[in-house]
Parts: structure tokens; sequence; C-alpha cells
């Protein structure tokens, strides 16, 4: 089965994201939506007693709605699903939707949006409440792995993409929150199986944070064969 190379398949993904998502999903992320709103307001509420316990009673309820329906894992990186092959933008949905990074689907992810450009990597995301570190501004670790993420595609566009290696974070400045915020990140050079990458994180023309990441390239037969083997159970 032959690899997408060049971002393919992420282009076929966003192309598909302007198209109406199947019901099952476009349900999956309203509720990871709606989900998401109730963390970023929980983690600095003011609100009575009263409000809380009503607001529990809700999520209590929604829990028992979900419980008892099969879990599985639906996630997979960049690495799996460049390295999978032949995957249709419904497949790539599936993959990233549940990423604690850039899945829709997830309340967990912040969640940071990924396109390509002229041969590089653009991000956009603005992060709430939940992901504060310093006063007002976003924790340094959601930053870094933010910066895994989007890294993580530069790196794909190899056609032969890996698995990280070492990741460098350099911060200058605090990262605000509740700011539109952009990635770029690229592709630089490849030394064997060695990927390397660069990222900037930029709040408006400030730059806050850069990035260096190593991937190392991972033998297909053998994601491809795990991949099998866990689907197989």
């Amino acid at each position: 089965m032959a690899r997408p190379s060049d971002g393919d398949w992420v282009n076929r993904l966003n192309e598909a994201e302007a198209t109406n998502l199947p019901p099952r999903r476009a349900e999956l992320r309203r509720l990871a939506d709606a989900t998401r709103s109730i963390i970023d307001r929980l983690v600095a509420t003011g609100a009575p007693i009263e409000a809380l316990s009503a607001a529990a009673d809700h999520v209590e309820a929604a829990l028992g709605a979900l419980a008892g329906h099969p879990q599985g894992r639906l996630y997979e990186g960049f690495a799996e699903v460049g390295l999978a092959g032949g995957a249709g933008p419904e497949d790539a949905r599936s993959f990233f939707d549940h990423s604690p990074i850039i899945g829709s689907a997830n309340p967990l992810a912040p969640p940071v949006r990924l396109e390509i450009r002229e041969g590089a990597v653009h991000g956009t995301v603005r992060f709430g409440a939940a992901y504060e570190g310093p006063p007002n501004s976003v924790h340094g670790g959601y930053v870094a792995a933010a910066f895994d993420e989007v890294l993580g595609m530069a790196q794909s566009l190899s056609g032969n993409p890996g698995m990280t290696g070492t990741l460098e974070i350099r911060y200058r400045r605090p990262t605000p929150l509740h700011t539109d915020l952009r990635f770029e990140a690229t592709l630089d050079r490849q030394d064997g199986r060695k990927l390397f990458t660069s990222g900037r994180l930029y709040a408006g023309d400030e730059l806050t944070a850069e990035a260096k990441g190593l991937f190392i390239t991972v033998d297909f037969s053998k994601i491809a064969a795990m991949m099998a083997e866990r689907g197989s159970r």
C-alpha cells in the first residue's frame, strides 16, 4: 500500500472539512465543544453552590447516558496516519478528531487548527482559562505539547514520517490567553532517518516561543503490523 507524500492526506482532510460531516461525527464534535466550554467556565467560576450542584447533576446525568457503551482508542498521531497510507478523509477525521491537541471531538484539546500552505505548516489556536500557567498566560507545557503536534505535521511532509526524538522549546515571552495565536513550522532538512524541523508561535506580530524538533523515521512494515494486530483484538 503506497504512503501519501507531500501532505496529500492532510490536504484531503482540509478539503473534507469544508463538506458536511456525518451526523454521528457532528454530534461528537458538538458534545466536545460543550464539554470544553464547561471546563473553561469551571476552572474560574464564581458560581454559588446551588449552581454548582445543579451543574454537577447535569454532568453526572450525561455521564450516565454514555456509560455502558463501548470504549476504544480512536486517536493516532501524524506518523501513524501518514504510514497507514491510502486513508480517506473520514479515516483521517477518525484519526485526528480525538487528538489531545487538535481533536475537535476531544474536549481536552484547545483545539489547534492546522493546514499546509506553500510547503509549510500554519496553525491557529486560542487558549482558554483551562490552559493558564503564569497569570493571564498559557502554561509552558501546553505550548510545548502544541509544538510537538505542529512539528509532527511538518515532519510528515517528508513522506516518510517518524516519531519525536527530541523537542527543544525557547520561550521568548509569556504567551497570552484568550488571544488568537498562530504557529508556523517547516521541515528544514533530512539526514538519513533524522528529520529536522523548526517552528514559531506568534501573538499578532510578537514572537512568544520557538521550537526545534528532531524526528526519527520508523519502519513502515512494523507500524502497519502493530496497527493490524491492535485492530484484530
